[in-house]
Protein backbone atom coordinates (compact mmCIF):
# COMPACT_ATOMS: atom_id res chain seq x y z
CA UNK A 1 0.00 0.00 0.00
CA UNK A 2 1.35 3.52 -1.08
CA UNK A 3 1.72 6.37 1.91
CA UNK A 4 -0.74 8.77 2.12
CA UNK A 5 0.07 11.90 0.89
CA UNK A 6 1.72 14.47 3.46
CA UNK A 7 -0.76 17.65 2.66
CA UNK A 8 1.64 20.83 2.48
CA UNK A 9 0.80 24.65 1.57
CA UNK A 10 1.72 28.27 3.00
CA UNK A 11 0.28 28.79 6.16
CA UNK A 12 -0.58 25.35 7.17
CA UNK A 13 -1.30 23.96 10.94
CA UNK A 14 -0.41 20.73 12.11
CA UNK A 15 -0.21 18.43 14.94
CA UNK A 16 2.39 16.52 14.98
CA UNK A 17 3.19 13.53 16.76
CA UNK A 18 5.89 10.43 16.65
CA UNK A 19 6.93 7.84 19.16
CA UNK A 20 9.77 5.93 20.04
CA UNK A 21 10.63 2.57 18.12
CA UNK A 22 8.73 0.27 19.60
CA UNK A 23 7.17 2.43 22.23
CA UNK A 24 11.02 2.90 23.96
CA UNK A 25 12.30 6.03 25.46
CA UNK A 26 13.20 8.85 23.10
CA UNK A 27 14.28 11.15 26.11
CA UNK A 28 16.14 9.88 28.96
CA UNK A 29 16.81 12.36 31.18
CA UNK A 30 16.32 16.57 30.89
CA UNK A 31 19.82 16.82 28.64
CA UNK A 32 17.70 14.85 25.85
CA UNK A 33 15.14 17.11 26.36
CA UNK A 34 17.56 19.96 26.26
CA UNK A 35 18.73 18.69 23.43
CA UNK A 36 15.32 17.82 21.75
CA UNK A 37 14.76 21.83 21.90
CA UNK A 38 17.84 23.11 21.17
CA UNK A 39 17.50 21.00 17.42
CA UNK A 40 13.60 22.13 17.13
CA UNK A 41 14.81 25.85 17.71
CA UNK A 42 17.93 25.11 14.85
CA UNK A 43 14.54 23.70 12.68
CA UNK A 44 12.52 26.61 12.94
CA UNK A 45 15.55 28.80 11.90
CA UNK A 46 16.05 26.79 9.27
CA UNK A 47 12.24 26.54 8.25
CA UNK A 48 10.44 29.93 9.43
CA UNK A 49 7.97 27.21 11.74
CA UNK A 50 6.15 29.35 14.36
CA UNK A 51 5.32 26.43 17.17
CA UNK A 52 2.25 26.98 19.07
CA UNK A 53 2.65 24.11 22.10
CA UNK A 54 4.94 21.32 22.54
CA UNK A 55 5.28 18.59 25.07
CA UNK A 56 7.87 16.12 25.66
CA UNK A 57 7.17 13.07 27.12
CA UNK A 58 9.16 10.08 27.69
CA UNK A 59 8.16 7.97 25.02
CA UNK A 60 6.79 10.37 22.70
CA UNK A 61 6.52 14.45 21.69
CA UNK A 62 3.55 16.02 20.15
CA UNK A 63 4.18 19.60 18.25
CA UNK A 64 1.61 22.00 16.84
CA UNK A 65 3.31 24.07 14.32
CA UNK A 66 2.36 26.08 11.33
CA UNK A 67 4.38 26.74 8.46
CA UNK A 68 4.88 30.02 6.87
CA UNK A 69 6.22 27.59 3.38
CA UNK A 70 5.20 24.18 2.72
CA UNK A 71 8.09 22.50 4.15
CA UNK A 72 6.90 20.38 7.02
CA UNK A 73 8.53 16.97 5.62
CA UNK A 74 11.71 18.61 4.58
CA UNK A 75 11.76 20.11 7.96
CA UNK A 76 10.54 16.65 9.95
CA UNK A 77 13.31 15.10 8.04
CA UNK A 78 16.24 17.45 8.84
CA UNK A 79 14.50 17.48 12.84
CA UNK A 80 14.00 13.68 13.53
CA UNK A 81 17.66 12.97 11.59
CA UNK A 82 19.71 15.10 13.46
CA UNK A 83 18.36 14.78 16.94
CA UNK A 84 18.66 10.85 16.36
CA UNK A 85 22.25 11.55 15.24
CA UNK A 86 23.00 13.51 18.72
CA UNK A 87 21.29 11.22 20.34
CA UNK A 88 23.20 7.76 19.76
CA UNK A 89 26.05 9.64 19.79
CA UNK A 90 25.05 10.70 23.40
CA UNK A 91 24.19 7.62 24.68
CA UNK A 92 26.51 5.57 22.13
CA UNK A 93 23.60 3.70 20.45
CA UNK A 94 23.21 3.47 16.47
CA UNK A 95 19.90 2.88 14.33
CA UNK A 96 16.28 4.09 14.81
CA UNK A 97 14.94 5.91 17.57
CA UNK A 98 11.82 6.68 16.61
CA UNK A 99 8.77 4.20 14.99
CA UNK A 100 8.32 4.76 11.63
CA UNK A 101 6.46 7.77 9.99
CA UNK A 102 5.18 10.76 12.17
CA UNK A 103 1.42 11.79 12.48
CA UNK A 104 0.26 15.27 11.12
CA UNK A 105 -3.10 16.23 11.99
CA UNK A 106 -3.80 19.43 9.49
CA UNK A 107 -5.23 21.96 11.47
CA UNK A 108 -8.06 24.57 10.38
CA UNK A 109 -6.28 27.90 12.02
CA UNK A 110 -9.46 30.35 11.56
CA UNK A 111 -10.17 31.71 14.83
CA UNK A 112 -12.72 28.84 15.25
CA UNK A 113 -11.64 26.87 18.43
CA UNK A 114 -9.59 24.00 16.47
CA UNK A 115 -6.19 25.58 17.27
CA UNK A 116 -7.61 25.94 21.13
CA UNK A 117 -8.53 22.42 21.07
CA UNK A 118 -5.16 21.04 20.18
CA UNK A 119 -3.36 23.22 22.08
CA UNK A 120 -5.14 21.96 25.47
CA UNK A 121 -4.59 18.41 24.45
CA UNK A 122 -1.12 19.05 23.92
CA UNK A 123 -0.59 21.27 27.09
CA UNK A 124 -2.70 18.42 29.29
CA UNK A 125 -1.58 15.66 27.97
CA UNK A 126 0.46 15.45 31.28
CA UNK A 127 -2.54 15.14 33.18
CA UNK A 128 -4.08 12.52 30.89
CA UNK A 129 -0.58 10.37 31.70
CA UNK A 130 -1.27 10.78 35.53
CA UNK A 131 1.99 12.11 35.88
CA UNK A 132 0.63 15.40 37.40
CA UNK A 133 -1.07 14.99 40.75
CA UNK A 134 -4.55 16.53 41.16
CA UNK A 135 -2.74 18.90 43.80
CA UNK A 136 0.13 19.63 41.35
CA UNK A 137 -0.04 23.19 39.76
CA UNK A 138 -0.15 22.27 35.33
CA UNK A 139 3.02 24.60 35.09
CA UNK A 140 4.86 22.00 37.54
CA UNK A 141 5.65 19.74 34.59
CA UNK A 142 8.56 21.30 32.97
CA UNK A 143 8.65 19.68 29.52
CA UNK A 144 5.62 21.58 27.65
CA UNK A 145 5.27 25.11 26.50
CA UNK A 146 2.50 25.73 29.03
CA UNK A 147 4.63 27.15 31.51
CA UNK A 148 6.69 29.45 29.01
CA UNK A 149 2.93 30.56 28.61
CA UNK A 150 2.83 32.17 31.56
CA UNK A 151 5.96 33.88 31.69
CA UNK A 152 7.04 36.98 29.71
CA UNK A 153 8.36 37.18 26.29
CA UNK A 154 11.93 38.22 26.84
CA UNK A 155 11.57 34.30 29.12
CA UNK A 156 10.48 32.10 26.34
CA UNK A 157 12.26 30.82 23.14
CA UNK A 158 12.06 32.90 20.14
CA UNK A 159 10.57 30.52 17.92
CA UNK A 160 7.33 29.86 20.55
CA UNK A 161 4.36 31.97 19.25
CA UNK A 162 1.61 32.38 21.38
CA UNK A 163 -0.34 34.78 20.59
CA UNK A 164 -2.66 33.11 18.50
CA UNK A 165 -3.27 30.46 20.81
CA UNK A 166 -4.03 33.68 23.29
CA UNK A 167 -6.40 34.71 20.79
CA UNK A 168 -8.50 31.61 20.73
CA UNK A 169 -9.03 31.72 24.34
CA UNK A 170 -10.22 35.75 24.31
CA UNK A 171 -7.22 36.83 25.86
CA UNK A 172 -6.16 40.07 23.27
CA UNK A 173 -3.62 40.93 25.28
CA UNK A 174 -0.32 39.02 26.13
CA UNK A 175 0.38 41.02 29.17
CA UNK A 176 0.78 39.74 33.01
CA UNK A 177 -3.41 39.94 33.71
CA UNK A 178 -3.68 38.16 30.03
CA UNK A 179 -1.01 35.08 30.96
CA UNK A 180 -2.86 34.84 34.62
CA UNK A 181 -6.48 34.53 32.96
CA UNK A 182 -4.98 31.59 30.61
CA UNK A 183 -3.58 29.98 33.72
CA UNK A 184 -7.40 29.92 35.15
CA UNK A 185 -8.85 28.78 31.95
CA UNK A 186 -6.42 26.28 31.71
CA UNK A 187 -6.70 24.50 35.29
CA UNK A 188 -10.49 24.72 34.51
CA UNK A 189 -10.03 22.98 31.35
CA UNK A 190 -8.02 20.81 33.38
CA UNK A 191 -10.92 20.10 35.56
CA UNK A 192 -13.35 19.72 32.89
CA UNK A 193 -11.77 17.28 30.29
CA UNK A 194 -12.69 13.94 29.23
CA UNK A 195 -11.36 11.60 25.96
CA UNK A 196 -14.39 12.16 24.58
CA UNK A 197 -13.32 16.06 23.45
CA UNK A 198 -10.00 14.41 22.28
CA UNK A 199 -11.73 11.31 19.93
CA UNK A 200 -11.13 13.62 16.32
CA UNK A 201 -7.55 14.52 17.25
CA UNK A 202 -6.66 10.94 17.92
CA UNK A 203 -8.48 9.30 15.04
CA UNK A 204 -8.97 11.42 11.92
CA UNK A 205 -6.34 13.28 9.89
CA UNK A 206 -7.55 16.48 9.87
CA UNK A 207 -9.03 19.11 12.87
CA UNK A 208 -11.68 21.24 11.36
CA UNK A 209 -15.06 22.23 9.70
CA UNK A 210 -16.01 19.98 6.88
CA UNK A 211 -15.60 22.73 4.65
CA UNK A 212 -12.19 22.79 5.78
CA UNK A 213 -11.88 18.83 5.08
CA UNK A 214 -13.27 18.96 1.34
CA UNK A 215 -11.18 21.75 0.26
CA UNK A 216 -8.21 19.56 1.58
CA UNK A 217 -9.52 15.88 0.17
CA UNK A 218 -9.78 18.43 -3.49
CA UNK A 219 -6.09 20.11 -3.29
CA UNK A 220 -4.88 16.57 -3.02
CA UNK A 221 -7.01 14.81 -6.02
CA UNK A 222 -5.03 17.91 -8.14
CA UNK A 223 -1.67 16.70 -7.55
CA UNK A 224 -0.15 14.42 -10.34
CA UNK A 225 2.11 12.34 -8.05
CA UNK A 226 3.59 12.65 -4.76
CA UNK A 227 7.18 12.16 -7.02
CA UNK A 228 5.64 15.83 -8.33
CA UNK A 229 4.43 16.67 -4.84
CA UNK A 230 7.88 16.08 -3.84
CA UNK A 231 9.62 18.30 -6.30
CA UNK A 232 7.91 21.38 -5.26
CA UNK A 233 8.90 21.08 -1.86
CA UNK A 234 12.66 20.44 -3.03
CA UNK A 235 11.91 23.24 -5.35
CA UNK A 236 10.83 25.68 -2.11
CA UNK A 237 14.02 24.73 -0.22
CA UNK A 238 15.84 25.24 -3.41
CA UNK A 239 14.71 28.91 -3.88
CA UNK A 240 15.52 29.93 -0.83
CA UNK A 241 18.45 28.55 -0.70
CA UNK A 242 19.81 30.06 -4.66
CA UNK A 243 17.87 33.38 -3.11
CA UNK A 244 20.89 33.89 -0.21
CA UNK A 245 23.09 33.30 -2.67
CA UNK A 246 22.18 35.91 -5.42
CA UNK A 247 21.52 38.51 -1.93
CA UNK A 248 25.30 37.49 -0.76
CA UNK A 249 26.94 37.86 -4.10
CA UNK A 250 25.34 41.21 -5.50
CA UNK A 251 26.31 42.64 -2.09
CA UNK A 252 30.01 41.27 -2.20
CA UNK A 253 30.05 42.69 -5.52
CA UNK A 254 30.67 39.03 -7.35
CA UNK A 255 29.35 37.30 -10.40
CA UNK A 256 29.14 33.44 -10.91
CA UNK A 257 32.71 33.18 -12.37
CA UNK A 258 34.58 35.30 -9.04
CA UNK A 259 32.82 32.72 -7.21
CA UNK A 260 34.54 30.10 -8.78
CA UNK A 261 37.88 31.81 -8.47
CA UNK A 262 38.01 33.08 -5.23
CA UNK A 263 39.60 30.21 -3.33
CA UNK A 264 37.48 27.06 -1.36
CA UNK A 265 38.25 28.34 1.96
CA UNK A 266 37.42 32.12 1.35
CA UNK A 267 35.96 33.56 4.59
CA UNK A 268 32.99 35.43 2.47
CA UNK A 269 32.36 31.40 1.27
CA UNK A 270 32.53 29.88 4.97
CA UNK A 271 30.28 33.11 6.40
CA UNK A 272 27.96 32.42 3.66
CA UNK A 273 28.19 28.65 4.01
CA UNK A 274 27.61 28.51 7.70
CA UNK A 275 24.32 30.89 7.73
CA UNK A 276 22.81 28.18 4.57
CA UNK A 277 23.46 25.04 6.95
CA UNK A 278 21.49 27.58 10.24
CA UNK A 279 18.44 28.74 7.94
CA UNK A 280 18.11 25.93 5.11
CA UNK A 281 17.73 22.52 4.79
CA UNK A 282 20.23 22.04 1.87
CA UNK A 283 22.47 19.05 2.78
CA UNK A 284 26.54 20.00 2.68
CA UNK A 285 27.22 18.35 -0.61
CA UNK A 286 24.73 20.95 -1.80
CA UNK A 287 26.36 23.71 -0.28
CA UNK A 288 30.18 22.57 -1.43
CA UNK A 289 29.19 22.35 -4.77
CA UNK A 290 26.92 25.53 -5.48
CA UNK A 291 29.81 27.77 -3.38
CA UNK A 292 32.80 26.24 -5.20
CA UNK A 293 34.27 24.58 -2.11
CA UNK A 294 35.37 21.30 -2.96
CA UNK A 295 34.11 18.86 -1.03
CA UNK A 296 31.49 18.16 1.78
CA UNK A 297 33.85 17.08 4.07
CA UNK A 298 35.90 20.14 4.05
CA UNK A 299 33.17 22.20 3.96
CA UNK A 300 31.97 20.75 7.44
CA UNK A 301 35.42 20.49 8.95
CA UNK A 302 35.40 24.57 8.03
CA UNK A 303 32.02 25.16 10.11
CA UNK A 304 32.80 23.07 12.96
CA UNK A 305 35.90 25.96 13.57
CA UNK A 306 34.60 28.67 15.95
CA UNK A 307 33.08 31.66 13.77
CA UNK A 308 35.52 34.79 13.68
CA UNK A 309 34.86 38.01 14.44
CA UNK A 310 32.38 39.75 12.07
CA UNK A 311 34.50 41.55 9.93
CA UNK A 312 34.26 45.18 9.32
CA UNK A 313 35.30 48.34 7.30
CA UNK A 314 38.53 47.70 5.58
CA UNK A 315 38.87 43.67 6.12
CA UNK A 316 35.28 43.51 4.88
CA UNK A 317 36.31 45.02 1.54
CA UNK A 318 38.91 43.07 1.45
CA UNK A 319 36.66 40.16 2.00
CA UNK A 320 35.25 41.26 -1.97
CA UNK A 321 38.30 40.95 -3.73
Amino acid sequence: MSRKLRIEYPGAMYHVMNRGDQREDIFRDDEDRQTFLFTLGEACAKTEWEVHAYCLMRNHFHLVLETPQPNLVFGMKWLLGVYTKRFNIRHKLCGHLFAGRYKALVVEGSDNGYLRTVGDYVHLNPVRAGLLPPEAALESFRWSSYGAYLKPPGQRPGWLRVDRLLGEKGIPKDSEAGRRQFGLQMERRRAEESAADYEQIRRDWVLGSEAFRQELLAAAVERVGPSHYGAQRQETGLQKAERMVKEELARLGWDEDQLRARRKGHRAKVILARRLRQETTMSLKWIAQRLQMGSWTYVSNLLNEPPQTQPQGQEMMLLCQ
